[in-house]
């Protein structure tokens, strides 16, 4: 009796037990909901890029997932991008291991270019009719299922060797994060790669999609709000397993063992249902990557603890300035170094304009301004159509800015969507150089000033010198700094802009990223097409203000 009753409880814990194990796991990444946590639309439309193939073309279509459906009516005007897409083709390459030629490559500045300012569709869905003009600015982007075939083992640490396995997986994702660093314009959402049949790699699979929701960002002391993950492989191995917005708090659950793909369609691409499934899950979440990025106050990483890479995710406090016509010096181990922060006036820093035509311009320290500090650098400009203003500093002898991997200004603005150029002169203080970079401002964080950057290859020689659209590559020889605005031909242009911490920087850590974006190489006005020419000749024709 007592054996048989021995017998009955160890049937009926074995029972509990396969019950327990059956039910979902909570992600140990599964944050709780914040107080700014807000799952609804957007209150204006939003720019959306998707760079996919097959999955997600499926997920897009109207008459399968019906993402680009539910991207429309939550306020996204969607664009994408598939096979073919792109300067050389780079559509063709969505694999893990080419993320690195898209976001940290010598190409990478005319790849983003492209993203940024594509707005056609390759897929079949339905999108809003009216495109709201300026960039792209949430980047979406997906490997097909054959990448959850990864070699090697599940606790395989970050491998800079080439092929499909974990840990060169961790690697890529290590470094493309450095790029998103240094746009925190711009939000980046990673959609995980769907699951497959085969369950032969579902276990590595598992690990590194895992490794990417619990450990990527805060293995890296990422604080930005402008990087989120959404887990479409988890979503996609069960009815039980979620990544979703659900009971006012985020849940990323899944049931242990199930790490294949549940909803096939024939083959390893995601049928309807689980498409639609990944959809209803993915939009309520999206608007909280949204509304987190847009506020700037997204919830740290778990596990945050120090000892990770450290990402130029935060501008560490700047060194002396160097001297006005001055060499530069090295960095300090703060990784920055100071160009102007206008603490104590704006003093070298001179307008220029055509007085011929109706432009004004006038740049000037301003007390109460700064961003740091207390002062920064007010731009105020109304520039005639088809012309051009600037506002430079030039050097009297070469600055030597060799020690700084980017270039780094925080602006504050007044509207969306402005057009203006950063321009680095080389050369001679005799015979200067010209190098540009078109900017554009965002719609976000008008309230306060948003870092922008330029890598010495993002500056571009100017189409009317020698040698048109080579980029800057002696950053030992700058004899000047400017930032200019341009108006279209049949439009006055006006404004204000406040410039504050100029800085160069580099990553402690990683190789050089490539952030920025690339010229569009909009050509200026003749007056404008003049003033490299006029500050080459002592600035005869252009008066100085």
């Amino acid at each position: 009796m007592k054996r048989t009753r021995f017998t009955l409880a160890l049937a009926v814990s074995a029972i509990l037990v396969s019950v327990l194990l059956a039910l979902p796991v909570p992600a140990a990444s599964a944050p709780a909901l914040q107080q700014t946590d807000n799952p609804n639309p957007p209150d204006q439309v939003v720019k959306l890029i998707f760079i996919h193939h097959s999955t997600g073309e499926n997920w897009l279509r109207d008459d399968y997932g019906g993402l680009g459906q539910a991207l429309a009516d939550n306020n996204y005007f969607v664009s994408d991008t598939n096979y073919g897409w792109g300067p050389d083709s780079i559509g063709d390459r969505t694999d893990i291991p080419n993320w690195t030629e898209w976001f940290s490559s010598d190409q990478t500045p005319i790849y983003m270019n492209a993203v940024l300012n594509e707005s056609g569709q390759t897929s079949s869905y339905t999108r809003l009719p009216d495109d709201p003009g300026g960039e792209n600015q949430i980047l979406m982007f997906k490997s097909c299922f054959p990448n959850s075939a990864l070699e090697g083992s599940p606790d395989d640490p970050p491998s800079a060797e080439d092929g499909l396995t974990v840990g060169h997986a961790k690697y890529v994702y290590n470094e493309i994060l450095q790029y998103f660093a240094t746009r925190p314009d711009k939000l980046f959402i990673i959609i995980t790669a769907p699951p497959l049949t085969d369950p032969t790699y579902a276990e590595n699979a598992r690990a590194f999609n895992q490794w990417l929701m619990d450990d990527w960002l805060a293995g890296n002391n990422y604080t930005l709000p402008n990087v989120a993950v959404f887990d479409f492989y988890n979503v996609l191995t069960g009815p039980d397993n979620h990544h979703r917005f659900a009971n006012s708090q985020i849940e990323h659950v899944f049931t242990p063992g199930m790490n294949t793909e549940y909803y096939p369609s024939g083959d390893d691409h995601p049928s309807e249902a689980g498409s639609r499934k990944a959809t209803e899950e993915f939009l309520p979440l999206l608007n909280i990557f949204y509304h987190r990025w847009l506020s700037g106050n997204a919830a740290l990483p778990p596990d945050n603890e120090p000892g990770g890479k450290v990402l130029p995710t935060e501008t560490p406090a700047v060194a002396e300035a160097p001297e006005s016509g001055g060499a530069g010096s090295p960095l300090p181990p703060e990784n920055v170094l100071s160009i102007d922060d206008f603490e104590t006036g704006a003093n070298g820093w001179t307008a220029f304009w055509d007085e011929a035509t109706s432009t004004t311009i006038s740049c000037g320290a301003e007390q109460g301004t700064g961003n740091n500090g207390s002062a920064s650098l007010r731009i105020d400009f109304s520039v005639a159509p088809g012309c051009s203003a600037t506002c430079a500093f030039l050097f009297d002898t070469p600055q030597d800015w060799s020690a700084g991997e980017w270039l780094a200004y925080d602006i504050h603005y007044e509207k969306e969507f402005q057009p203006f150029s950063v321009i680095v002169y080389g050369g001679t203080p005799d015979s200067r150089e010209t190098y540009t970079q078109e900017k554009e401002t965002s719609y976000v964080y008008m309230e306060g000033y948003i870092t922008f950057t330029s890598m010495w290859n993002d500056l571009l020689r100017a189409e009317w010198e020698d040698k048109a659209g080579t980029p800057f590559s002696q950053p030992g020889q700058v004899t000047g700094l400017a930032f200019r605005f341009d108006a279209d031909p049949d439009a006055p242009y006006t404004g204000t802009f406040w410039i504050d911490d100029i800085r160069l920087q580099k990553s402690p850590t990683y190789p050089t990223a490539n952030p920025g974006k690339s010229p569009i190489n909009r050509l200026p006005c003749v007056q404008a097409i003049l003033f490299p020419l006029v500050v080459i000749g002592a600035f005869l024709v252009l008066r100085r203000k």
